[in-house]
């Protein structure tokens, strides 16, 4: 994926993920104290393993696993597999996930990990040992009811489920069946739940159409461009070309794709599980990379890694409302100018919280041992997502602020109620 450009440099995420819900607590007068505990995260695990190589060649590599904080519940948080994962990125990420599960209001704190290595360059039997051995790093710091992880950027189902069967085999043998719930996003035949692959996606779109309830807006009249085609911008785009929407560009690591009057994102689907990539897709006509974020649209969803849509970026773009699909997609000079062009943005804490709630649902599932049916996934995932949505609404009505600050204060206000009724022990 392309990188903003070098004028505006590299954010920090860590100081961005900070800086947000710093602005909110200002807002609610949040007690310093708890801001303090909030702006850094718990515990840091750092753990450097070796692998083998199906050449024979050993190599040591780097994971991760931040765990920012556990009020609300068990840690909660993907594992990302990119070549610029690091300490900072991770970190902001974790935090990101304590205030997205306390805005969706389920029961999990927030963490992330993840190893640096691009997976594209290993071989399916290397990303198993290289799950495994990171699994076995890890020991103790992840469990059912401690730290629960999850795919991300560069991991899959596939992987999820070499991470359960690698902690099951690690426990004592009368506890082997029951561990299930260590992970989530994993496939169906090992616990996984229906409607877990997709649900990122599908809450972007429920936020898109809660929108367009608010606005008056008609789904099946918005043209949408997708910065990123992987697993949560695939889906989306899919989903919503479904339901009449006129996906007219689509840009990934290879290239950018473009077609006015709309493009067939299932046979985008198609082709890039072929061929790795949305270049040279025949049903659209390739672009300068920079020409996505001109595009002529009403509906801009940037889908692929942190700090895509900078200040320059946020001048040219012809949208009217940004959809945060990815983490942190938006710096904090591109916000600043996206107010001032009357932009819309739905934050990531809100627009993408549907792969963690349906996390939750299958987490739900293994503790019970009873799985759900797609319609019923599928209704409490959109009760959920609209719930929420009506409850940040209104709140920023009462602060008359963005939409991100009341998403912020919404889980804010729910974190230091917590927060206040534990207590500090000792």
């Amino acid at each position: 994926m392309v990188s903003p450009s070098a004028s505006e440099g590299r954010p920090s995420l860590h100081e961005t993920a900070v800086s947000q819900f710093r602005r909110a607590a200002e807002m609610i007068d949040l007690a310093e104290p708890y801001r303090m505990m909030l702006s850094r995260p718990k515990n840091e695990v750092i753990v450097n393993f070796p692998i083998e190589r199906d050449s024979g060649e050993w190599e040591m590599l780097r994971g991760y696993r931040i765990q920012h904080n556990n009020t609300m519940g068990p840690y909660k948080g993907g594992l990302r597999f990119h070549p610029l994962v690091d300490l900072e990125e991770i970190m902001a990420l974790a935090a990101w996930m304590t205030f997205k599960c306390a805005l969706a209001g389920i029961p999990y704190g927030g963490a992330k990990g993840g190893v640096t290595i691009n997976p594209r360059e290993y071989s399916e039997r290397e990303l198993e040992r290289v799950v495994r051995r990171f699994t076995v790093e890890l020991g103790a710091n992840i469990g059912p009811d401690h730290d629960i992880p999850a795919p991300d950027v560069g991991t899959n189902s596939q992987m999820m489920d070499w991470l359960m069967d690698t902690y099951s085999r690690v426990t004592s043998p009368h506890e082997r069946q029951t561990v299930k719930g260590v992970v989530t996003g994993k496939s169906l035949a090992v616990g996984g739940s229906i409607g877990r692959e997709q649900a990122t996606g599908q809450g972007v779109l429920y936020s898109l159409r809660h929108w367009c309830g608010e606005t008056g807006a008609r789904l099946d009249e918005l043209s949408i461009a997708i910065q990123g085609f992987g697993k949560v911008g695939s889906w989306f785009g899919r989903l919503a070309q479904a339901q009449g929407a006129t996906i007219v560009a689509v840009a990934d690591h290879t290239g950018t794709i473009a077609h006015p009057a709309g493009i067939d994102t299932e046979a985008l689907a198609n082709h890039v599980a072929t061929t790795g990539g949305v270049a040279q897709f025949p049903g659209a006509s390739e672009v300068p990379t920079e020409d996505l974020f001109s595009v002529a649209c009403d509906v801009f969803v940037p889908a692929a890694l942190e700090n895509q849509l900078n200040a320059a970026r946020a001048e040219t773009l012809q949208a009217r409302l940004v959809v945060e699909a990815a983490n942190g997609p938006t710096t904090p000079a591109a916000e600043v100018r996206l107010a001032e062009r009357g932009i819309e943005v739905i934050p990531d804490i809100l627009a993408n919280a549907g792969g963690v709630i349906v996390s939750y649902f299958e987490w739900l599932q293994n503790r019970s041992s009873r799985y759900w049916d797609a319609e019923r996934v599928d209704q409490r995932l959109r009760e959920q997502m609209w719930t929420t949505h009506d409850q940040v609404l209104e709140t920023r009505q009462r602060f008359d602020c963005s939409r991100r600050d009341a998403s912020y204060i919404v889980a804010l206000e729910r974190l230091s109620a917590t927060l206040k009724s534990r207590g500090i022990f000792p």
